[in-house]
């Protein structure tokens, strides 16, 4: 089963407090240091982060550092595949940590079964412990949170999916489909699925090992995130020509924003009775967001965390969305 070499790319910029965890815990998998390459792709970070990862390097002859001059993720993912001497490759990320069996069991699903890509599942954690993180952690695993996106809610049985986070890939996956479109700073791994399953190729995400991302721990962080994720949406669309090049949840919270500021400028410009419907929208919205946070909490205030934690992801979401068009507008000038 383990006679293969793996190579995993961590993609890294200012983790200084994130690097040494990641590498060493891709270290402390159990298959064979002898068949494992971790490529850690940094970004001229001027944290300190670059010292440590030199440290790792010269510790463990199985980690190398690659510059990335560009400084965005596809261009480093890029770079590491061009690089990886594996005929297996496994993305990874600084934010992320990755159980003892997590490569081991990829590979034995990948091996046994007909599959080009497998992932495990998605545990959100923070670095804090506050009330305020806690209730970001529940967020991102809710359907209510982040759609239908199998690998943050869960899934009993190995499942096909549209995408997986931090996924094993043979290598003659690259070869025939290509690489990572450098021109997306955001949603260049949906975008690289999309192409992949549009080739015939199979994803599979698998109920066990789950792997652990630490998200933004506070809610001024999460609405830059989300914003930009958001932002970046239309952009791929416009970018790569196609609607096919993401799903529709990701979409959905523009939807909701147009749903409450179409009517609202028809009610103001010409026909004001129609401000009821952009407030039976928000109306409703609160009250599936009440009940949701208070089905999931245990207290009073992680039940306001939780309320205010989902408006603030839906909002920032619907609304980065939406820049992205006056972003479109500008490029075409």
């Amino acid at each position: 089963m383990m006679e293969e070499k793996v190579s995993v790319i961590v993609p890294s910029f200012n983790e200084k407090s994130n690097i040494k965890n990641c590498i060493e815990s891709l270290l402390n998998n159990n298959y064979p240091l002898e068949l494992l390459e971790i490529l850690i792709v940094d970004g001229i970070s001027d944290d300190g982060t670059t010292q440590i990862i030199e440290e790792l390097c010269t510790e463990y002859s199985n980690v190398h550092l690659i510059i990335n001059n560009e400084r965005i993720t596809p261009v480093a993912l890029n770079l590491g595949v061009m690089t990886a001497k594996g005929n297996f490759i496994m993305i990874g990320s600084a934010h992320s940590w990755f159980p003892p069996d997590y490569i081991s069991k990829l590979m034995h699903f990948m091996l046994n079964n007909d599959a080009d890509v497998v992932g495990g599942l998605l545990e959100t954690r923070t670095n804090k412990t506050s009330t305020e993180s806690l209730a970001i952690t529940k967020v991102l695993s809710n359907k209510f949170g982040v759609g239908n996106s199998y690998f943050r809610v869960g899934s009993k049985n190995p499942v096909k999916v549209d995408t997986v986070p931090f996924g094993l890939y043979k290598r003659s996956v690259f070869q025939e489909v290509g690489y990572y479109n450098e021109k997306l700073v955001r949603n260049h791994d949906i975008e690289f699925s999309k192409r992949l399953l549009k080739k015939g190729f199979k994803i599979y995400l698998l109920p066990d090992p789950i792997c652990y991302y630490y998200a933004r721990d506070n809610f001024l962080d999460l609405a830059k995130n989300s914003f930009h994720n958001g932002m970046w949406n239309l952009l791929t669309v416009y970018i790569t020509k196609s609607l096919n090049s993401l799903s529709v949840r990701h979409f959905v919270p523009l939807l909701f924003v147009l749903a409450l500021l179409l009517p609202l400028l028809i009610a103001i410009i010409a026909v004001p009775p129609l401000i009821f419907l952009p407030l039976s929208v928000l109306f409703l919205y609160f009250l599936s967001v009440f009940i949701i946070s208070f089905f999931i909490t245990n207290t009073p205030k992680l039940f306001f965390n939780v309320f205010w934690c989902y408006i603030v992801i839906h909002f920032s979401y619907g609304v980065g969305s939406l820049m992205g068009s006056f972003k479109i507008k500008y490029l075409l000038k």
